[in-house]
């Protein structure tokens, strides 16, 4: 059973919501975690893709999109199943992933934007009802 965590942002802003989930997919990659980064468009999954070329200027982010690289140390996609297990999921879709136990950690980041914040609620208390214990994490 995966560990489930809701990361809370102080602010509304999407751009730190997606630049909270680079960091925590290098962060994961760096200790040797296969990262899925997933999104809900297409749009988002094309501005993670710049984003994580540029987030950081000295240090470099193995990715890919799904469709492109399914292997990739971080893969961005919608909907699709992880191709190596046991990673961490990083949910930035409104719904939860149907592949939730292929993963060994799922992190959601939250902002405080209200319909975010009514999605995530919606998220933990589904977390809860099938049986996961959803921690939150202050940012």
């Amino acid at each position: 059973m995966p560990r489930i965590e809701f990361y809370v942002l102080p602010d509304t802003s999407p751009e730190r919501r997606l630049s909270v989930a680079c960091q925590l997919a290098r962060k994961a990659w760096q200790a040797g975690l296969p990262v899925f980064m997933r999104c809900v468009d297409d749009a988002t999954c094309a501005t993670l893709d710049d984003l994580l070329w540029r987030f950081r200027d000295a240090s470099f982010v193995p990715h890919d999109l799904y469709d492109d690289n399914p292997h990739a140390p971080v893969v961005i996609g919608i909907d699709s199943p992880p191709a190596t297990p046991q990673g961490l999921l990083i949910n930035l879709h409104p719904q939860l992933s149907a592949d939730l136990d292929q993963f060994s950690r799922v992190i959601e980041i939250v902002n405080q934007s209200p319909e975010l914040l009514n999605l995530c609620r919606d998220n933990f208390r589904e977390y809860r009802r099938r049986g996961y214990s959803p921690q939150r994490v202050e940012l």
